[in-house]
This record gives C-alpha cells, structure tokens and sequence, in this order.
C-alpha cells in the first residue's frame, strides 16, 4: 500500500513539474454559468493550432463576457474576419487574457471605441488604450458575447497569454471543465522513413488495425518492420455535455517501457504555429481531411510542444527483435487511452517500393527555385517548402497549374504574369485568381505595376489571370426609398460581390460619415441608429461599395426618422 501511495505521489510530482508554474485561483471564469467547450487550446485547424478555448454561449448571442482578474484594457481590435471584435486585458501579474468573437462592448469601452471608429471613418480599427483609461476590476463586464469574425457560430474565444504573448493553456490556470471522457482513437499509421525500411512489406506508409480490449486499451495488430520506423495516430477528444470533437492534451510515446516521444500542448508561440503543418501528415490530410499527428519529429519542425523526444522519435528496428511499442494519449482531466503496438523485427528483399513521381522541377528546401514559361514565372524563396520535393508544374496559356495542394508551404511563393498584350482597360479589370472547385475563379490579392501582376500565395494548385466587368450588388433590408423608419433600431443592408469580392464600402447621411458593420457571414452592412450619427427628421443615406478590381455600386436612398 506504501508503495502505491508513493507511486500516486511521484506520478503527480512528475506532472506538476513538466507544466509551466503558473498562478492557480487567479483567473475567474469570464462568463456567469459553467463552462463548456467547443474547441480546446492547442486543437489543430487549419494551418494553425487553436490558442485558447472556444467556450459554448448556449446558441446565443448578448451573454454578458466578464473581466477574468484586475487589469486594465490594453488592446482593442475589430477587424471583418479573425476574431472579429476582440478585447484584449492586461493584468498586474504579467499576464494578458483575450475575448474573441465579440458582439459588442461594455458601454464605456463601446462608447470609446466608437469615438475613434468615426475619427478614422473606418469600422475595422486596431486601438491601444494607455493603462489608466480603460481599467477594471475583477469580473467587470467587459462586453457580450457574439458571432464577429471568422466564427462558425456563437461562442467566446478565451486566451490567456504569457508576458512574450504566448498563448498558455488555460486549464493550467484552474479554469475547470468537466470532463469524464477518454479520447477517442480514430486510427494509427506506422511510417518507413528511409529507403531501406519498410513496414508489412511495403515502403508506403501502413494503416494498423486496432483491436480495443475489454479494460478499455487497444491493441494493435502484430506488424513486421525493419529499419528506422515512425508512428502517427488520429485522435480527438470530448468533455461532458458537449459532442464536439477536440484536440487532445498530450500524447506520449515508450518503447520497451523508455520514453522516446512526448507532445505537450501547454504553450506555443504564433511564430511556429504553422508549422503545426510539419507536425500533421499533410498530405493526408488533404485527401481524407482527417488530421494524424506524427510520433516523430521531422528535421526541419522546431516546435516547441515536443519534449523526451529521443532519436526524433523515430525507431531503429533490428531483425529477428521484438519490440513493445504504446502510445498513452491524455487529456487534461487526465482521462488516458493506451495502445500497444507489438513490433516484430523482420527483415524482408521483397517490398513494395515506395511510389515517387519524379518530374523535371525538383525544389530544395534550403534553396531559392524559379522557373518562367507563357509568361508565367514563379519564384519560391529558401525556406518556403519543409522538404525536398519534385513539383508538378505546366503552363498552358494564362493558366499555371502548380502542382496539388498536398505538400504545405510555409511562406509566400509569388507568382507572376505578364499581361502586356492587354489593353489598359482590360487590365483594369483583371485579377489573379485561383481555381477552385469546378474551375470557378476566386480572387488571389493582386499586386498590379505596368505590365507585371504577381500574388503572393501559400496554397499549391491551379492560378490564372481572370477579369471582374459587373459592379457589387446593393439591397436595402429593413427600409425603403421614402419610408418612415421611426421604430428601426438600425439600418441594414446586403451586399455582395459574385467574383473578385467586396475590397471597401462607404456610407453616409446628408453626406456626413455614418458607421456600418460589416458581417460577410450573411453579407450585411448595419447601422446601429444608438451611435447618435442620425440626428435629423429626413435624411439622405448613400452607399458606395468598391470591389477588389475598381467597380463600385453606389444606392442611395431617402428616409424618415423622428
């Protein structure tokens, strides 16, 4: 019994002490109802890891947000996509909390906000208050819940953020969640990792069978292996009251009972996170959508959530051994769920070679690569690709088909057209677009001087020069030419772009600038008429809206208010 008590004992040291240390009952839940989760810090998205937690605001929108500890509002930024109204507190202990998706503001920081929105005549605005401005108390309200940004539904976006602004995991502060649940094991993959290994016979990477037993592990099926061997797993998991799939908390790896791999998701910076993309296997991610995170490190990967990683986490398998390998994958309540995978070293002359599509464009990471043709030229600087690879590429005519979007890019590739054939007014309304599903074109920012258009892009596929001749759609929503709007509590209106997209939009009222939100979600312009700006009994209302290649819409409208 002694013996098991010290075992719990160093089992708990051993945690406390691979966590950072940081203030526990400091931070307060920043809602007034417990918390449940859509989405968890470190969860993996789209080229990015998930830096706070996305809290469940019960389908709704208005829920009162409050300040998680003392401080004072250091940053405001409001923006059409991201986070869409964000608050930003610092506090006295170093810290800074973030809430994201906001609807909007406490009266006093609304009113702030909404000065410098009309001083600048912009609705996105990026504000840094002075520290005695703006300063709060604990659970102050700071705003109310919303939908703002790039949000699939309502919810708040919480982060706590260390003194270099790394963004920390939350429950590390003591903010609870129930959760009785182990993660989920969707798959697991072994990798041969250089040509003279292989796995089941083949140098492609294996899918292994999982067999779950009756305690609640898994098994996997016996697998034969040789040479240097990596391992990836799909997983994901849930807390209480909420079916949302999310990321896992830490993900560890032993061979014959040593540590060789371990994966934290306690603290990154926005720097690396990008390179969540070397963490995942891309490429098949990019045909199954599902993400299975490697058990390995690649060479050129320099996250920071990795720790007790020996030999890269790769195994070195001899002939004629064994081996025991197991995954144990933990979330933060510390529900765990194991697999073990028994390995047979055994060497085979007959495998199935790896498949490699050789072309005549062979990129090096470490170096720069350009190639021009039809007047297309692209150049992808050092550092753009993780690894080596040979490239799809082929011209045909304003088109550059640019190999498939199964290998990531890290930073910006430029592409670049010459459309010196075209007349002035053509290229007025030419753009560089990228072909999407069934061909349809999508705008790609175009940098345009004399004769030369080039876009930056981090997306392989399919780039060509397109032309936007139609000018934005504008509907009023809730009035019309003439009507008495006493009762409205705002003015709204659709608008929308079939190809290049909407770049600005304009409104006024007898001819004085006048607020409008802009939510692309639904394609909406809203005026709150509490802003004040509307102060007379007939007004003239104008709006003009500009896309992203010069053609601009103008309605205008006349309306009566009391």
């Amino acid at each position: 019994m002694k013996f098991y008590y010290l075992l719990i004992f160093l089992t708990i040291s051993l945690l406390a002490q691979s966590q950072p240390k940081v203030p526990q009952d400091y931070f307060e839940n920043p809602l007034d109802f417990p918390l449940v989760l859509s989405g968890t810090f470190g969860e993996l998205r789209s080229n990015h890891f998930h830096s706070g937690l996305d809290i469940k605001t019960q389908q709704r929108e208005g829920l009162e947000v409050k300040s998680a500890a003392p401080g004072h509002v250091s940053r405001i930024k409001i923006q059409h996509y991201g986070y869409g109204k964000a608050l930003y507190i610092q506090h006295p202990n170093g810290y800074t909390t973030v809430y994201g998706h906001l609807q909007r503001f406490s009266p006093e920081i609304e009113a702030y906000v909404k000065k410098q929105q009309y001083a600048n005549e912009s609705y996105e605005i990026e504000l840094f208050p002075e520290a005695g401005e703006l300063q709060l108390e604990s659970r102050d309200l700071v705003a109310y819940s919303g939908n703002t940004g790039g949000s699939g539904g309502p919810h708040l976006h919480f982060e706590i953020r260390d003194g270099s602004q790394r963004p920390m995991n939350p429950k590390l502060f003591g903010i609870e969640i129930q959760d009785h649940r182990k993660p989920i094991i969707n798959g697991l993959f072994a990798y041969p990792m250089d040509e003279d290994s292989h796995v089941n016979h083949s140098a492609e990477r294996q899918r292994i069978r999982l067999i779950p037993l009756k305690d609640g592990t898994y098994t996997a099926e016996k697998i034969n292996a040789c040479g240097k061997v990596g391992f990836g797993i799909s997983t994901v998991d849930q807390q209480d009251m909420a079916s949302n799939q999310n990321g896992v908390y830490k993900i560890e790896a032993n061979l014959n009972g040593d540590n060789v791999f371990q994966l934290n998701f306690d603290r990154f910076s926005f720097a690396e996170t990008r390179h969540l993309n070397q963490l995942i296997d891309y490429e098949y991610y990019t045909s199954t959508r599902s993400r299975v995170q490697k058990l390995f490190v690649e060479e050129s990967n320099p996250l920071s959530l990795y720790a007790n990683v020996q030999s890269e986490g790769r195994l070195e398998i001899q002939d004629s051994l064994d081996y025991n390998y197991t995954i144990k994958v933990t979330d933060f309540a510390g529900n765990e769920s194991v697999i073990r995978v028994p390995i047979q070293g055994e060497y085979s002359e007959k495998v199935q070679p790896k498949q490699l599509e050789e072309t005549e464009y062979f990129v090096q990471a470490n170096q720069s690569f350009s190639t021009e043709q039809n007047g297309i030229d692209v150049y992808i600087p050092k550092g753009s690709l993780y690894q080596d690879k040979y490239l799809d590429i082929s011209f045909n005519g304003d088109t550059i088909n640019l190999h498939k979007d199964d290998t990531p890019i890290h930073q910006n590739i430029t592409i670049g057209f010459d459309v010196s054939k075209y007349e002035p007014a053509e290229k007025e309304k030419m753009f560089i677009a990228k072909l999407g599903y069934r061909g349809r074109p999508s705008y790609s920012s175009t940098y345009k001087k004399a004769d030369r258009f080039t876009t930056g892009i981090r997306t392989f596929g399919n780039y060509t020069l397109a032309s936007d001749n139609k000018e934005p759609w504008i509907s009023p929503v809730n009035f019309s030419d003439g009507q008495w709007i006493s009762n409205n509590s705002n003015l709204k209106v659709k608008i929308s772009d079939d190809l290049s997209g909407i770049k600005s939009y304009r409104a006024t009222v007898n001819g004085k600038f006048i607020l409008m939100e802009y939510e692309y979600k639904d394609n909406t312009l809203t005026h709150d008429f509490r802003d004040g700006a509307v102060t007379e009994t007939e007004n003239d209302f104008k709006l003009i809206v500009t896309d992203n290649v010069g053609n601009t819409n103008t309605y205008e409208a006349k309306f009566f208010r009391k």
